[in-house]
């Protein structure tokens, strides 16, 4: 069997021999304490944990949910899933109790893993009393039956139960910026060939260290934290949680590090905040001095030893993206969807292009269709969307590519550029369209800024809607700071509007007062935005804002 054709299961069986003694997870338990899991042992938990669902007698291919931050009880579960001849569906540890609710009808799930989660009583009216719950040692307080209790009473699945390639392996329910999440069908070969693409791109060894935190529903820390460590043994760590977060980084000493846009964005406030920028950069420009400051920011944010660092889910601004790479880290973009589990771009080492997201992953076609639209093709693609055939028609060209909805444009080296996605162009008033993630993305740059939405559907020239980082949102009400920012976005929009086309040209800023979080529905789980929440909760206040005539609105 080639390495390409290695499924999730046979690898693990593979490490449960190989590496038996070898510590594959480290689980934070409270207190600074943490819990060691070798390969013996997680494998072994697994096939206990595999018997008692057998011992269910569920209909084959039964779907089986996990609802769990991080942690390593949420890998074991999506093996005994697997192991007992069933489909794991993760659900995110910060939905709401309707869209729990949704994905249990849908997927038609009838045992449900219930793990860590901060905010169990929110969710939990979701969940009907006829799903059976198995709750983890880490588990919010319940009289579930629990993990330990099972793996105590049952023996271990003694045979390696083997899975086929082609069959469905899990699936996927998207953030759902927009609507209803999809359920989107990965087989076991999509996972196996993507994480052997990525291993091999990276060139991953069994030495490497990895931090997982961003949610492993997602397809992107579940390809990169689960399947890549599974593909060659490496030490997979957990975090604790958001306030333990430094602690856990400099427990893990990552040497392979992955962020979403938002987090890369408040580690870098977060240095300012410690020292002002013009300040930094000042001692930067010393060459006796800035390879100390370098290293001690690193060390202080916990990536010192980190190889590659990746940033995907949306664009990260090319201002951040330089100043990570001047400290001397290697920070890459990639790009990616969860039809075919976000293994589709990224940058490589030496060959980054300012804009440009890198080129195909192993095994993946490119090209550009109809209305600049971004097709892709691999190995990796989706068997399509859970019961709804009419969607997955939808989602593919007649030749078999996937229809990503990004727009872009392709250079001589093959590298991509992402120029906006199709559903979010808008139309002014003029009749010119408008691609607002590239105007965003040119707002971003600015330090007191951690998000922005450009909208301006129907209107004679676009805006913007800005929220501002932490810090600056804690000097909000001061007079004089206020007075300064202004200023500042003034020059800011002046700046940007120059880069633009005329009909492009942003009329005025709106700085908002609520936060958009994951908690008010602003943010999905991966904490894009949710662009039509963001447009619904402002929608009235819109022609009230251009008859003020005013560059620099406050909510």
């Amino acid at each position: 069997m080639s390495k390409q054709e290695t499924l999730p299961l046979d690898l693990i069986y593979h490490w449960e021999s190989a590496k038996a003694e070898s510590v594959y997870m480290t689980q934070p338990v409270g207190g600074g304490k943490t819990v060691d899991y070798t390969w013996r042992r997680a494998v072994g938990e697994a096939r206990r944990m595999a018997a008692y669902l057998k011992s269910l007698d569920l209909p084959e291919n039964s779907r089986i949910g996990i609802v769990s931050k991080n942690c390593a009880h949420w890998i074991m579960s999506d093996w005994a899933i697997w192991m007992a001849g069933h489909i794991s569906v993760p659900l995110y540890p910060t939905l709401n109790a309707d869209t729990v609710s949704y994905i249990i009808e849908h997927a038609e799930i009838p045992v449900m893993f219930v793990g860590k989660l901060d905010d169990w009583d929110s969710m939990k009216s979701g969940v009907p009393e006829s799903v059976r719950c198995i709750s983890y040692p880490l588990s919010p307080p319940t009289d579930f039956e629990t993990w330990d209790d099972i793996v105590a009473n049952n023996s271990p699945l003694e045979e390696n139960v083997k899975r086929e390639a082609d069959t469905l392996a899990t699936i996927v329910y998207t953030s759902g910026s927009t609507g209803r999440p999809k359920g989107v069908m990965l087989s076991f070969a999509n996972l196996a060939y993507a994480a052997s693409g990525a291993a091999d791109r990276l060139e991953v060894t069994s030495e490497d260290r990895y931090l997982s935190y961003l949610p492993l529903a997602h397809v992107f820390e579940r390809y990169v934290g689960e399947l890549v460590s599974m593909n060659k043994g490496f030490h997979l760590y957990f975090a604790e949680s958001l306030e333990t977060f430094v602690d856990d980084l400099q427990r893990a000493r990552p040497t392979l590090f992955i962020a979403v846009p938002r987090i890369w964005t408040k580690l870098q406030h977060g240095v300012f905040e410690k020292m002002p920028k013009k300040k930094l950069d000042k001692l930067l420009r010393i060459p006796l001095v800035n390879s100390l400051i370098k290293k001690k920011i690193l060390t202080k944010l916990g990536l010192q030893h980190v190889r590659y660092a990746g940033s995907g889910s949306a664009p990260l601004p090319h201002d951040i993206l330089e100043w990570y790479r001047n400290l001397g880290l290697e920070l890459l973009e990639g790009y990616g969807m969860s039809e075919n589990i976000a293994y589709s771009h990224t940058t490589q080492p030496g060959r980054a292009r300012t804009g440009y997201v890198g080129e195909p992953l192993p095994g993946v076609e490119q090209k550009i269709g109809e209305n600049s639209e971004i097709l892709v093709k691999s190995p990796t693609t989706m068997m399509g969307y859970y019961k709804d055939p009419e969607k997955t028609r939808e989602a593919f060209t007649e030749d078999g590519f996937l229809r990503t909805g990004d727009m872009g444009e392709i250079d001589e080296l093959g590298r991509l550029r992402i120029t906006g996605r199709l559903k979010e162009i808008f139309k002014t008033s003029k009749g010119k369209y408008v691609a607002p993630a590239p105007i965003e993305n040119k707002l971003m740059t600015n330090d007191n800024i951690e998000a922005v939405c450009v909208s301006g559907e129907n209107q004679v020239q676009p805006y913007c809607l800005v929220m501002l980082s932490e810090a600056a949102q804690a000097k909000r009400d001061d007079p004089d700071f206020r007075k300064e920012l202004e200023k500042e976005f003034v020059d800011l929009l002046k700046d940007v509007n120059q880069t633009l086309d005329p009909h492009e040209h942003l009329r005025f800023m709106v700085v908002v007062k609520e936060p958009w979080t994951i908690e008010n529905n602003f943010l999905t789980p991966t904490m894009k935005l949710k662009r039509n929440v963001v447009e619904d909760a402002y929608r009235d206040k819109v022609d009230d804002w251009y008859a003020q005539d005013k560059t620099i609105i406050w909510e």
